[in-house]
């Protein structure tokens, strides 16, 4: 190729470029002025509320187009005084901690609001006011206690079935495998219910939360497919085997799962929904028993699992005492739908290795086993996921 190709080749690339570059800056500069019909609202939106000993304290962000300034507070409609730290003027995106020196009771119930400097009021309804939990040694060793009992202890239990499936002949063992990919398709389904429902109640609309959501779902798919492929092609090269390979990627997909569930319990102790968070530990720990069998199964027929089974028990549980310590400490709306997404894909992705890697062993797709079982597995988490 010759040097005046090349150079015509490289503008042709970066000429589109440019122009959109001119057009954004003529837009944003000179062309604003007659480009702009209507008014421009303002738009706060309260991400967090902490109760803390005789204060309320707001994080606020602006997600409006516009700079905003925040000028009053109330309480359950009642004016309060507030400070506004840094200071009250928000440029976009930008956030501040608003404190109100309030005597609040716990248990009961209160709207927030903040007004900006237009007259538009925003507000946020607590349920049931709770002091906001503060890490210490003691509640950090609570944590990973309810982490163990919903992850780690319910992934081991289901484990045992290990003996039961090695016996089976091969259509039970399709069936099986079947099985475990309709309880891999709700836990996935599962997961994207949480995060889209975290996205409508806790995350402002100018995140698009929908769109990430399924952003981060294919993302990850395809991430970790090209990680499962890599796995699996190299088995001829290595001592690692195609059902440890996709034993492997089910744990990991399960982990991003139990993350998430255990984002949603620390999140209810944070809140102090004592009765629920039992009852979420409960229904969990019965729920997860069946996720040990999403990992024994493609293990079934290989030699020396038992190691292997305990690792990959670790991977698929221990998430669940990390996202104790978030939902409980830390508890971001964003984050939780990332993790969330992220366990989605991984699951999909999970199903997807599965399905061919059966498929280059046996006539699975077309089998009856694949049917009947998929339907069992949605069925059964259906029902487990009743006790949540």
């Amino acid at each position: 190729m010759s040097q005046s190709s090349k150079y015509k080749i490289a503008v042709s690339a970066v000429a589109p470029i440019v122009l959109l570059t001119v057009l954004i800056v003529f837009i944003l500069g000179s062309g604003s002025s007659f480009l702009q019909f209507g008014t421009v609202l303002p738009e706060i939106y309260l991400e967090k509320i902490d109760f803390i000993d005789s204060e309320i304290q707001v994080t606020v962000r602006n997600t409006g187009p516009i700079d905003v300034n925040v000028v009053v507070a109330d309480v359950n409609d009642r004016i309060q005084p507030a400070a506004i730290e840094p200071d009250n003027h928000l440029t976009r995106f930008e956030t501040a901690l608003v404190r109100i020196p309030y005597d609040w009771n716990e248990g009961q119930p209160y709207a927030i609001g903040l007004t900006t400097n237009d007259g538009t009021r925003f507000e946020k309804v607590v349920d049931a006011a709770f002091p906001s939990l503060q890490p210490d040694v003691e509640l950090v060793g609570y944590f990973a206690l309810i982490g163990t009992y919903v992850g780690i202890i319910p992934v081991m239990i289901g484990l045992l079935w290990l003996p039961f499936i090695k016996k089976l002949s091969k259509n039970k063992y399709q069936f099986f495998l079947a099985f475990t990919i309709g309880l891999l398709l709700f836990l996935a389904l599962d997961s994207l219910e949480e995060a889209f429902e975290i996205s409508q109640n806790n995350l402002a609309d100018t995140f698009n939360g929908t769109l990430l959501i399924g952003m981060v779902t294919i993302l990850t798919f395809f991430g970790l497919y090209f990680v499962s492929t890599q796995l699996i092609n190299k088995t001829k090269f290595s001592k690692i085997s195609a059902p440890v390979s996709i034993s492997l990627m089910v744990a990991i997909g399960i982990g991003f799962h139990n993350l998430g569930e255990g984002l949603a319990i620390g999140a209810a102790v944070g809140l102090g929904n004592l009765a629920l968070s039992t009852f979420l530990i409960v229904g969990f720990a019965i729920h997860n028993t069946t996720e040990g069998f999403a990992i024994v199964a493609p293990l079934s027929k290989t030699k020396s699992v038992i190691p292997k089974l305990a690792a990959m028990g670790l991977i698929a549980g221990t998430p669940a005492i990390f996202g104790a310590w978030i939902g409980g400490f830390f508890f971001s709306p964003f984050s939780a739908i990332i993790f969330l997404a992220i366990g989605a894909g991984a699951i999909f992705q999970v199903i997807i290795s599965i399905i061919l890697w059966q498929r280059r062993e046996n006539n699975f797709l077309s089998s009856w086993p694949l049917m009947l079982g998929i339907s069992l597995g949605l069925f059964v988490m259906y029902i487990t996921s009743i006790f949540i």
